[in-house]
C-alpha cells in the first residue's frame, strides 16, 4: 500500500482544485530511470486508468500506481513539506537504500 500524510492530502486537494481536475481524477504515482541514484519519483494527475495499475486510497485520496514502479514503491508515505527549506512533495520510501541529497532519486 502507499499513503498520503495529512499535509500532503491537503496540498493535494488544493492542486487539484487550482488545476480545475476533473472530480474523476487521481494522483499517479511511479518510477522512472534517471536521478543521480539510478531511479526517479514522478507524480501526476490522471483521469485514465490501465489494466495493470493498482489503485489505493488513503485519506480520501486516490493514489494509481503501474505495476513495476508498485515494487519500488509498496510501503511508501507519499508527504509534504511547506517549509522555506525543501518546499514539495518527498516520498518516505522504505525500499530506498541509499538516496540523494535532494530527495528526487533513490536505489535500491
Amino acid at each position: 500500500m502507499i499513503t498520503v500524510s495529512e499535509t500532503a492530502k491537503h496540498k493535494l486537494d488544493d492542486l487539484m482544485k487550482e488545476a480545475n481536475s476533473p472530480t474523476d481524477s487521481f494522483v499517479r504515482v511511479g518510477v522512472e530511470s534517471g536521478g543521480c541514484s539510478g531511479l526517479s519519483y514522478k507524480m501526476t494527475f490522471d483521469t485514465t486508468l490501465k489494466p495493470e495499475d493498482k489503485v489505493f486510497e488513503d485519506k480520501g485520496v486516490k493514489l494509481v500506481v503501474d505495476r513495476k514502479s508498485f515494487l519500488y514503491l509498496v510501503g511508501t508515505e507519499l508527504d509534504f513539506s511547506g517549509g522555506l527549506n525543501g518546499k514539495g512533495f518527498s516520498f518516505n520510501n522504505p525500499n530506498a537504500s541509499r538516496t540523494c541529497s535532494c530527495g528526487d532519486s533513490f536505489a535500491v
